[in-house]
């Protein structure tokens, strides 16, 4: 078993050197909010730097939380736990230390091959009404480890204390193709209806998680309510505004992949048009679109709102009742498809013959991998390396964090 997440020296998860910690207690908006995007098993990355924040940050909590598929896990397990921050990072570091790819996923080929054979058999005898193809692999796994690690009352008790403004989780509707925010808070949260989105008040259930990670064609569709729903990101393309509908002046992102000016260049052998694109290459294109482009725009145009906001003369009120939004977003210092490069033997024998045949062990699609490499070796390996960027991306964080000291808890 790898070790946990090394620590610089701690009392009671707080640094024992000054010149590491803020002095004094902080206070903390009530109006912060954490938003956590999905991407598989790299969302291990957003448990070490919320370690490092935690460890840091003293008192440190994020009333209003967001989450998309695997960010939908994360998201859930912090909004659920009665303890400080640090407490629930220390068991969500427990926890990912624990998952493999058998306590996530199960390949079942032989269902999907069945679903392939239908449908050739319908098209060609032309009989009405395609075949149902319940996705690749199966999620219950995943469903039976955190409904044994997550107790859903603690949303409603930490809500009743004014601990927790809101929870959301995200899922694309398979009716209607929008984008649905499912959304529990106090009776004060608002919901919203904007085009291709629309939010939902409602007590969150694991099925709500489940269907925010159910990625398309990957992983069964779930049902809630009249209505089948996939994953979350497939459709949400204001990944951001579930956090600032629900009031948040301050936001923090934690990102799974590096800065574009910090990632490393590709080989020429890898680079498009050397090579037809391998099936894991296409996938890995899909992904990134999904779970890192979305998100990369929607922080360019709150930062472009924020700079025409601070443009408008102080006599002049804003459009819209427009409010400049605080936004930090973290980056990991390195590619965490790197990661997971050459690791492809941690995978069961199952999964090694499917990611072999769809081209994932070519150069160019570590990526793909990385999604999939549920494994403790690899994992702890990203919770360290969150965990570690804290300290790399203090100076920016402590800015953030002082200029919400600045203007106060509301």
């Amino acid at each position: 078993m790898p070790p946990p997440i090394r620590r610089v020296s701690t009392v009671l998860g707080r640094r024992t050197d000054p010149r590491e910690r803020l002095p004094g207690e902080w206070r903390y908006s009530s109006r912060l909010a954490l938003v956590l995007s999905g991407g598989g098993a790299r969302a291990a990355y957003q448990v070490g730097v919320l370690a490092g924040l935690a460890e840091r940050l003293p008192g440190l909590e994020f009333p209003i939380v967001t989450g998309v598929s695997a960010g939908a896990i994360n998201a859930i397990f912090l909004a659920a736990h009665r303890g400080a921050l640090g407490d629930a990072v220390v068991a969500m570091e427990a926890g990912w230390r624990q998952l493999t790819v058998e306590h996530v996923y199960r390949l079942r080929p032989m269902q999907f091959a069945r679903s392939a054979a239908r449908w050739i058999r319908r098209a060609v005898g032309r009989r009405a009404g395609p075949p149902v193809v319940r996705g690749l692999l199966d999620p219950q796994p995943l469903r039976e480890f955190l409904e044994a690690s997550v107790d859903l009352s603690g949303i409603a008790e930490r809500v009743s204390t004014g601990r927790l403004r809101a929870v959301t989780l995200s899922a694309t509707s398979y009716a209607t193709g929008s984008s649905v925010t499912f959304v529990q808070g106090g009776p004060d949260v608002p919901t919203w209806q904007r085009a291709g989105r629309i939010a939902v008040r409602t007590q969150l259930t694991f099925d709500h998680v489940m269907a925010s990670a159910a990625i398309p064609l990957l992983f069964p569709a779930v049902r809630i309510g009249d209505e089948f729903y996939g994953d979350g990101g497939v459709r949400q393309t204001a990944p951001l505004a579930p956090a600032i509908h629900l009031g948040a002046r301050a936001v923090l992102v934690i990102g799974l992949s590096a800065e574009r000016a910090s990632r490393p260049p590709r080989s020429p052998a890898s680079r498009p048009g050397s090579d037809y694109p391998t099936a894991a290459e296409a996938a890995t294109l899909l992904l990134h679109s999904i779970f890192t482009d979305l998100m990369e725009a929607d922080v360019e145009r709150l930062e472009r709102v924020n700079r025409l906001l601070a443009a408008i003369p102080p006599d002049v009120p804003p459009p819209d009742g427009l409010q400049p939004v605080e936004l930090l977003m973290l980056h990991p210092t390195r590619d965490l498809g790197s990661l997971a490069a050459g690791h492809i033997e941690l995978l069961p024998r199952s999964m090694r013959t499917l990611v072999g045949a769809m081209g994932g062990q070519r150069e160019g699609a570590a990526d793909f991998l990385s999604y999939l490499l549920f494994h403790p070796d690899h994992t702890s390996q990203l919770m360290q390396l969150g965990y570690d960027d804290v300290s790399t991306h203090w100076a920016q964080i402590e800015r953030f964090f002082a200029k919400l000291e600045r203007a106060g808890t509301d």
